[in-house]
């Protein structure tokens, strides 16, 4: 009789748990659904200039990359949430020669311990036309899949200097605020858009 109140007492414990874990769940996938919400292509375009413009006032050495790269991909707000399983959204301009020349996406879905709510933005440089051709593949550009990527961390942006540049693309993530571990740029996919 012992066993069968503990399996009881476990049981309801266990569905607990697992409503908790798929409110969780479905909290995190609301928090990225609202940013899925399409923005107009003024507003991405006027958003991605002032985060490339912040990232370059804070980042000397991004702003010396960017006036070598063939263009800069700029999310300004990606929004990540997870609880075991997490998704992540964001929008953003790819900039050439000055100009406005495509919108794109950014998603990806990630597993494992990780739990919470993140924002970030991140600007990738593409250093030569080989990396930016493969941008516009028609399944979707995959971060670390094909053409190198060198996601730039506060000291690698204070000491890499355009004399050692050898990569096809480096990213600069920023703006993160809230918590939320395993933050990581592999695996994201892009999609070119039409914003409304």
């Amino acid at each position: 009789m012992n066993f069968s109140i503990g399996s009881a007492k476990s049981a309801k414990t266990a569905a607990r748990l697992t409503g908790m874990l798929l409110g969780a769940v479905f909290l995190a996938h609301g928090a990225v659904a609202a940013e899925r919400m399409q923005k107009s292509a003024a507003q991405i375009d006027s958003e991605s200039r002032t985060a490339l413009n912040a990232l370059y006032a804070k980042t000397p050495g991004a702003k010396s990359l960017g006036a070598k790269a063939v263009a800069i991909l700029v999310f300004p707000s990606i929004t990540k949430a997870g609880l075991m399983v997490g998704g992540q959204y964001g929008e953003g301009a790819l900039i050439r020669g000055g100009k406005t020349v495509g919108y794109y996406n950014t998603s990806g879905v990630s597993y494992g311990l990780q739990a919470g709510v993140q924002t970030y933005g991140y600007a990738m440089l593409f250093m030569n036309e080989g990396a930016l051709k493969s941008l516009d593949k028609t399944e979707g550009f995959e971060v670390g899949v094909g053409p190198s990527v060198v996601v730039m961390d506060e000291g690698m942006a204070k000491t890499t200097t355009t004399m050692s540049v050898d990569k096809d693309i480096y990213a600069y993530v920023f703006s993160q605020k809230g918590l939320m571990a395993g933050l990581g740029l592999q695996g994201n996919k892009i999609t070119r858009i039409q914003p409304k």
